[in-house]
């Protein structure tokens, strides 16, 4: 019996060491990643599981410890899961790190898609403007080219008024003159004596 709890220490001890151990590099490998958020969210992921299986080697061990039948052994077996658990603990702050790491990194690229959206809404403002500025000047250039046509015809109409005026001076001119003809022809041959 006493054997088999002593295989039974050594292996919780060697997983607790290789879980350690994987923690270790888990937390280097979300220190160093600079990837996508889902990468950093993975790791963070894998890094909780890997305490879990820690904290439950951990009670492993300590269970065994209390089954130990030699009170030295009992003790040293406790004082290493105190070690542990003072170690688990320092970890779990490193954990606590990550995490922390992480909601800053997802709210950093946050703020860099909101900022994304804003420079690309202002880049279709600005559009809009460009387009708008160029809009409003080729209806200036339309509008001074009525301008000129507008004055082109306001001089046609004022000639043509011009122009009616004079006819109608001639018409009543040779009106005039065609019934002061009639009169005269009628005067002397009516009255050719007069």
């Amino acid at each position: 019996m006493a054997a088999a709890q002593d295989v039974h220490v050594r292996i919780c001890n060697q997983e607790i060491v290789k879980f350690d151990l994987e923690v270790k590099a888990l937390i280097q490998d979300i220190r160093d990643c600079s990837g996508p958020l889902s990468a950093l969210t993975e790791l963070n992921t894998k890094v909780k599981e890997k305490f879990q299986q820690l904290r439950h080697r951990i009670q492993e061990l300590e269970q065994s410890a209390k089954e130990q039948d030699k009170e030295s052994e009992k003790q040293v077996l406790l004082q290493e899961v105190e070690n542990h658990k003072k170690q688990m603990l320092r970890k779990t702050a490193k954990e606590s790190l990550a995490q922390t790491s992480s909601a800053i990194t997802e709210s950093l690229m946050g703020i860099s898609r909101m900022m994304s959206q804003q420079v690309q809404q202002s880049e279709e403002a600005m559009q809009t403007l460009v387009n708008s500025s160029r809009t409003i000047l080729d209806a200036n250039e339309e509008f001074k080219s009525m301008s000129g046509t507008i004055q082109l015809g306001r001089k046609l109409i004022t000639k043509y008024n011009r122009r009616e005026l004079t006819d109608k001076l001639l018409i009543f001119l040779a009106l005039a003159l065609f019934l002061a003809t009639v009169l005269y022809i009628l005067k002397k041959r009516l009255f050719p004596f007069l």
